[in-house]
């Protein structure tokens, strides 16, 4: 092989001289959901100090970097706004809890808490994760949410109510893809559709539902007259 000449050849040499080196240390662990892995892994989170080598030997120090998160399995590193990503065991639970207030919410402005009503909400959250839930637990829950508020039946959505629901929802639509938070909507709207038509109360909480999950108006009014056609 020639040897490297010119110009190329004295950035070669000067690069096997000259050099950077990090050195990490450890601010901090958890876990974190690794894009790189595709999962949930633990994570440290490493701050950092650069300096300048000469020959592969630390001399002169070129400042702080970082902080970065080091995944405990691949060991790629990312920046610190992949911990504002919940893990899929967070995600989960956002989820499930999402869906439970989502059905109380609607069960409430029904005002009747008829049993079909109450079977459909039933299934919908047990299908979400709780799966000991029943129709007579989500009764008393609308009932006691009620008297907490107080809040009449088949009324529309108060503050508290919407406060709630933006509570549950907020920090889960970002995370949600399009059709899972149309998919969130259209649950709401079988609920309410389980005992007959929507009551205007029912149209209020599903159209608060469908703004506190990012979804634009004349979206929510397609999806809500989509969940009334039979499939």
């Amino acid at each position: 092989m020639l040897p490297v000449r010119g110009r190329d050849g004295r950035a070669a040499r000067a690069a096997r001289i000259l050099g950077t080196r990090t050195a990490w240390t450890p601010a901090g662990d958890g876990e974190f959901f690794c894009t790189g892995c595709g999962g949930d892994r633990n994570y440290q989170r490493l701050t950092g100090r650069r300096r300048l080598t000469v020959l592969g030997v630390p001399v002169l120090s070129r400042g702080a970097t970082g902080p970065v998160v080091e995944c405990a399995s691949c060991h790629r590193h990312f920046g610190t706004d992949v911990l504002d990503h919940p893990t899929t065991r967070r995600f989960s639970a956002m989820l499930r809890d999402a869906v439970h207030t989502v059905a109380l919410a609607v069960l409430a402005a029904g005002g009747t808490c008829s049993r079909t009503a109450l079977e459909t909400a039933a299934g919908v959250v047990r299908c979400a994760g709780f799966d000991a839930c029943t129709e007579d637990q989500l009764a008393e829950l609308v009932e006691a949410l009620a008297a907490d508020t107080g809040r009449v039946f088949g009324q529309p959505c108060g503050a508290g109510l919407t406060i709630e629901l933006h509570e549950a929802l907020d920090p889960l639509a970002p995370h949600l893809a399009t059709p899972g938070r149309e998919s969130l909507l259209l649950q709401a709207a079988r609920i309410a559709l389980a005992d007959g038509p929507y009551t205007p109360a029912e149209r209020d909480a599903l159209t608060t539902i469908g703004a506190a999950l990012t979804i634009r108006a004349d979206d929510v009014t397609r999806l809500l007259a989509a969940a009334r056609t039979p499939s």
